[in-house]
């Protein structure tokens, strides 16, 4: 039984595609597209997908899309009576809902292929299910509470329950306009940080600054007695003036001003982006992010309280933060958690699937994601074509002598571009579409920045630790191997590792273990030979665009841009000095 799971018109379009209930392919459509957070129908996704499986469309037994846009009728009716949105607000969301609400016509456009001769039956799934269902259904946990937090989907905003075998159940919601996710997101645009996905910055912006204004935050946002949260929303727009959080074009999203002129008067006027940030736009940033978890925090804590159970699942764009994720086993009862490498919109491609399998159709569970590397794989032959287009010397090594070079490379202070296996699902690069470097060397962040990512200062890089040794290094050793937990390093190791210790005296750690990733571990294993330092520092293989996915696009991104060394497969290149 084959099911394809979509997310499409909302950021992070993904296809997810599953066979008896294993994963076989899945990737977010901005890899293909080369645009981030591309938030049309993914196509080039969907298409791989079924190459990946050597499949045809017509081989499918099930089709499903994350959204539902007939629920909560009641709800909705409400919201149009009290807030009376604008007509642009309101007729932006019932375009977006046609084109969900049809979805087997949209399949057989963007697809070019014969309706009658489709056999899948059509799904709309609730977002925040599916948001559950990525983060529970693929978990180890058979007995677990879940929750699932972002901006808004299906007119909801938070969702939590428990997962029982292969059955979610939901227990309560949030309905839109309040929404944890809108309020972090508004406050990092009158930050300047105005494009789609740039919330992540805040997190490494916060601790340069002290949370001066918390009685400030607590105006726009108030924990209830129950654990619950409401905004204040005279401080916001969205659900008046057309600030909408689905999109519809084939283009990356984009968000309309979500602040009023309230708050300008509360914190003053927004910082225009990229001129300078004062301290007092660091102060706010901190006021926010402790706000953040101030509030979700009474969230997860009511979730134990009324579940009693002992993990915790959790999705939704609000659990990339992960700040706050790296204090939830630490501050509250639950003793193991696990978040989806996916966590964002592009995650419920993958919730869909399996809510389809085992909520809808009754299947057993019989799948544990590990590990993120569910995208494309390359063979040496392209590997080879793309270094030969670029007219790029190189050398043909065995796996021992590729992975001593690289980690010489490496320990001797170049960067190297790291292109290995199959690429990545979610924001986070994992050693597969890498670019890695010595986190020993204090200058080597100005360095990165100067040659290749010219990023924020403030904005941090993130150690890869060899499983064994995160108790050496961090006040936590609960494994990580998605990159999605800020543990704090031991203050006498934060000398060691300069590059990758954050002004705060913490760092986003990824846990390597040899059974998920042979290869980048035997590769940290070689560097930790040669320095004594079992930690690399690795960042996303990019320049200001998604990923890269194709061999040539590796290439590319080594070519333009002043890295020193690329191991592509089994291939190393070295640029001469």
């Amino acid at each position: 039984m084959y099911i394809l799971g979509i997310n499409a018109y909302h950021g992070g379009a993904s296809a997810c595609l599953i066979e008896d209930g294993k994963l076989i392919a899945a990737a977010e459509e901005e890899r293909f597209r080369r645009i981030k957070y591309w938030a049309g129908f993914p196509t080039l996704a969907i298409q791989w997908c079924l190459v990946e499986a050597g499949i045809t469309a017509y081989d499918l037994d099930h089709i499903g899309i994350s959204r539902k846009p007939d629920g909560y009728t009641l709800q909705k009716a409400l919201f149009a009576f009290r807030h009376r949105p604008s007509l642009s607000l309101v007729r932006d969301r019932l375009n977006n809902n046609m084109r969900v609400t049809s979805l087997k016509e949209d399949f057989v456009e963007r697809m070019a292929v014969r309706a009658a001769d489709i056999k899948a039956e059509f799904h709309n799934v609730e977002h925040h299910r599916a948001h559950m269902a990525s983060a529970f259904h693929v978990s180890p946990y058979e007995d677990a509470a879940v929750l699932s937090v972002d901006g808004a989907g299906d007119f909801v905003t938070t969702m939590w329950g428990t997962g029982q075998g292969n059955t979610l159940t939901v227990n309560d919601q949030i309905h839109f306009p309040h929404s944890l996710g809108i309020f972090y997101e508004t406050l990092t645009q009158w930050l300047g940080f105005v494009k789609y996905g740039d919330t992540g910055k805040v997190m490494g912006l916060a601790p340069y600054g002290e949370p001066r204004y918390m009685d400030e935050m607590h105006q726009l946002i108030q924990i209830q007695r129950d654990g619950t949260f409401k905004l204040d929303l005279d401080y916001f727009l969205h659900h008046a003036e057309g600030a909408s959080m689905t999109w519809e074009g084939d283009e990356e999203p984009v968000v309309g001003r979500l602040y009023s002129d309230k708050l300008l008067r509360l914190f003053g006027d927004a910082r225009v982006p990229r001129t300078e940030i004062t301290q007092h736009h660091m102060d706010v940033a901190a006021s926010l992010q402790a706000t953040l978890e101030e509030v979700e925090m009474a969230l997860i804590n009511k979730l134990q309280r009324e579940t009693g159970k002992k993990a915790l699942c959790m999705a939704g764009g609000v659990a990339l933060n992960s700040a706050l994720n790296g204090k939830i086993l630490p501050q509250t009862d639950f003793e193991d958690i696990y978040i989806h490498p996916a966590a964002n919109d592009a995650g419920t491609s993958l919730g869909v699937c399996y809510y389809i399998y085992h909520d809808l159709l009754g299947k057993p569970r019989n799948f544990e994601m590990t590990n993120a590397y569910t995208g494309p794989e390359w063979d040496e032959a392209h590997m080879a074509a793309a270094l030969d287009e670029y007219d790029i010397a190189y050398e043909t090594l065995s796996d021992e002598d590729l992975l001593k070079r690289s980690a010489e490379i490496i320990a001797q202070g170049d960067v190297l571009g790291w292109f290995q296996g199959r690429m990545e699902w979610g924001p986070r690069a994992l050693g597969h579409r890498s670019i890695l470097a010595n986190p020993r060397r204090t200058d080597m962040k100005d360095i990165l920045n100067a040659r290749i990512k010219n990023r924020e200062k403030f904005r941090p890089f993130a150690p890869s630790v060899l499983m064994d040794h995160v108790g050496e290094y961090f006040d936590q050793d609960y494994p990580d191997p998605f990159m999605l937990k800020v543990y704090g390093i031991k203050p006498e190791k934060q000398a060691e590792i300069p590059a990758v210790t954050h002004v705060d005296g913490t760092g986003r750690l990824q846990t390597v273990s040899p059974k998920e990733s042979p290869r980048y571990h035997a590769l940290i294993s070689a560097f930790y030979a040669e320095t004594g330092t079992p930690i690399v520092l690795n960042t996303s293989f990019n320049e200001n665009e998604p990923i890269v996915n194709t061999p040539k696009e590796a290439v590319d991104c080594y070519a333009r841009t002043k890295m020193d060394a690329l191991a592509i497969g089994n291939f190393l290149a070295i640029k001469s000095k």
